[in-house]
């Protein structure tokens, strides 16, 4: 198992952080396994492409919400780890708030 589930859309709420507000979270570690992907299919040529994070942030993006990981941004950085066999990677996480 590469991930923790494979989703569908983003069920935590909008959090409108710009790019540059992400490039101030510091990236930590975060185990693929614990995470839950908000897009159910990925374009074949972003993850084989060697230019695929040239243009994008170096390191995924995963939102914090209610107890759960959702990697936001990123999937085939993700993808790329656990095809190299590594079960950790680097990313940003935003820690959202939970609702009542």
């Amino acid at each position: 198992m590469i991930f923790k589930l494979i989703g569908d859309g983003r069920p935590y709420p909008e959090h409108g952080l710009s790019h540059r507000e992400w490039a101030q979270i510091p990236p930590r570690q975060v185990r693929l396994d614990t995470l839950i992907t908000t897009k159910a299919v990925l374009d074949l040529h972003s993850l084989l492409a060697k230019d695929s994070t040239f243009y994008g942030d170096l390191f995924p993006h995963v939102v914090q919400w209610r107890g759960d990981l959702y990697l936001e941004d990123g999937l085939h950085r993700a993808l790329r780890s656990a095809l190299h066999q590594r079960s950790i990677l680097h990313a940003r996480v935003l820690e959202l708030p939970t609702d009542g």
